[in-house]
């Protein structure tokens, strides 16, 4: 039985799992934008949190905790500078899914995973220009 066994295994060895998680991570965070399974997002949302955690901690320790986990030293500079900076007035969920599609091939549900705040990212406001309220007839 397997009750109270968190996690999925995804079809793979402890080891590989845990090296496919910490590549994501850092993917995620060099790119911003990853697209994935649903289940596979699902999964590093937790590792990513903890990641922007460390950033907005700042300190030598949480330096070294997060180059134990992410696989780029560029990464974990951009993190620490650029990321925490952002999420500074944020206590939590640094991370959003957007379903985008089925994978051609096994009908896998597919999900964009994204920082909920990038630069890049441009804002949904239309440039609408401001209509003059209509002139109401003066009473004379």
């Amino acid at each position: 039985m397997r009750h109270r066994k968190n996690g999925r295994q995804l079809g793979r060895k402890t080891k590989h799992r845990w090296a496919l998680f910490r590549s994501l991570v850092t993917s995620l965070l060099e790119h911003e934008r990853i697209e994935t399974t649903e289940a596979k997002a699902k999964e590093i949302r937790g590792f990513t949190d903890r990641m922007i955690t460390l950033g907005k901690e700042g300190s030598l320790p949480a330096r070294r905790q997060a180059l134990a986990f992410i696989r780029s030293k560029d990464v974990v500079s951009k993190l620490f500078s650029d990321v925490a900076a952002r999420f500074k007035d944020r206590t939590g969920g640094y991370t959003r899914t957007v379903k985008t599609r089925r994978r051609i091939g096994d009908a896998a549900k597919m999900v964009a995973i994204e920082l909920v705040t990038r630069p890049d990212a441009v804002t949904a406001t239309k440039d609408v220009p401001a209509v003059a309220a209509p002139a109401s007839p003066t009473a004379e």
